[in-house]
């Protein structure tokens, strides 16, 4: 990954370690100027303007539609869906599939280590229809196994399985594409939903391979702006569910009497979408195949491997996730002996290091660990061995303050 980090501004003139990519990724000159053309070049709004610009902002927006089903490998464009976040498409899903399917004695299992975002929709959805919220726990390698799933699930009664792809506090990659295929096995009437926002940025993800009914992901991990999400969903399923907002862009024919709803993927698309967030994600996703998603996954096992190693070597420190590096993305949890998470990160901070600190919006499995929080440093295709070492400097430096209080 040799410098990649010049192709972004922000570390350019100053000193920063950022650390935090499994909050929000760094965006690059190439982002930036695909969004500067946007509002430079053909602002408008889409579908409606017969207007040059506007045919090509709407074309544009098609344009990336097609690129991100490509990257995912959906079947086809209409499978993707424009949202906000990641959190907005779970619950677009929620609102519309689970309240329609999700009915008083079914059970909908999630996991220990899931975000709060693919968490508590179906814990609410769960305590609205008087369903059973069941919460799968993870190994002793900190992951979902298969046994797992076939030891704890009662699959005549489950009705979605909501599972995180990549965690984005233990770092654990679960065996996926194994999990579903049980799943199918077992009862291929089970709908499974994947939060994949923090594996489409740091591995090739194939959603026809992984079999999965729903996968949600967002723009701003993976160098696009914020404010752009995406959901992925089987056509059949996308074609019987309800609208999830009502308004424009989403009508086929207005009367009095009634409404009809526009075709996929418009009918989930109400009002005025993010149009300069859709085209950050294009050029994101050219920024990233331009390099090569497999070799950012070996870059990001690399530095893992490099930070994990180095930690080892310093007293107190109490990692959390897979040990096995096959099972583990460029997620490092950790607290170390007699220092609160915020205050280290705090002082790391001071040091221009950037990482989080926090239950990382996974209260559940904090609560799980016995630990109330815990510090994360994160890495993507920007960060290199220099960064970790002025990393692992860093907490050596935070251990002597408290030392010498």
């Amino acid at each position: 990954m040799k410098d990649i980090k010049k192709q972004f501004p922000i570390f350019q003139n100053r000193q920063l370690i950022y650390l935090d990519s499994a909050a929000t990724s760094q965006k690059p000159v190439m982002v930036l100027d695909a969004v500067r053309a946007y509002y430079e070049s053909y602002n408008a709004n889409i579908h409606r303007g017969l207007y040059p610009i506007a045919e090509q902002a709407t074309k544009k927006v098609e344009e990336v539609r097609q690129k991100v089903a490509k990257f995912i490998n959906a079947r086809r464009p209409e499978e993707i869906i424009f949202t906000k976040s990641a959190t907005e498409a779970v619950n677009l899903v929620m609102y519309t599939w689970g309240r329609e399917n999700i009915d008083q004695g079914d059970i909908v299992v999630t996991t220990i280590m899931e975000h709060h975002s693919n968490f508590v929709p179906w814990q609410q959805l769960a305590k609205e229809k008087g369903a059973k919220f069941h919460v799968l726990d993870m190994d002793e390698n900190s992951q979902i196994s298969i046994l797992n799933f076939q030891a704890n699930i009662n699959f005549k009664k489950t009705k979605i399985i909501a599972i995180t792809y990549i965690s984005n506090m233990l770092g654990t990659i679960n065996p996926l594409k194994e999990l579903i295929a049980t799943v199918r096995k077992e009862n291929p009437e089970i709908v499974v939903i994947v939060d994949a926002a923090q594996a489409v940025p740091h591995k090739p993800v194939d959603v026809q391979a992984l079999d999965c009914d729903f996968l949600v992901f967002s723009g701003h991990k993976m160098l696009a702006e914020t404010g752009i999400g995406v959901l992925y969903a089987k056509k059949e399923l996308l074609e019987a569910m309800p609208p999830f907002l009502y308004g424009g862009d989403m009508i086929r024919e207005v009367a009095i009497e009634k409404t009809t709803f526009a075709g996929l993927p418009n009918k989930f698309e109400a009002g005025t979408i993010n149009i300069a967030g859709i085209v950050s994600l294009g050029a994101a996703i050219d920024f990233l195949n331009a390099i090569g998603m497999d070799r950012i996954q070996e870059h990001e096992k690399t530095l893992t491997k490099y930070c994990m190693e180095a930690l080892q070597n310093v007293d107190g420190i109490t990692v959390f996730g897979p040990r096995d590096l096959l099972a583990r993305s460029g997620v490092v949890s950790f607290t170390i002996d007699g220092i609160h998470p915020h205050d280290a990160a705090q002082i790391l901070g001071d040091m221009n290091i950037c990482v989080r600190s926090g239950h990382h919006c996974t209260m559940p499995l904090h609560t799980r660990l016995g630990v109330p929080a815990s510090t994360r440093a994160s890495f993507y295709i920007y960060n290199d061995e220099q960064d970790i070492d002025a990393f692992i400097s860093g907490i050596k430096k935070v251990k002597k303050i408290f030392q010498s209080k």
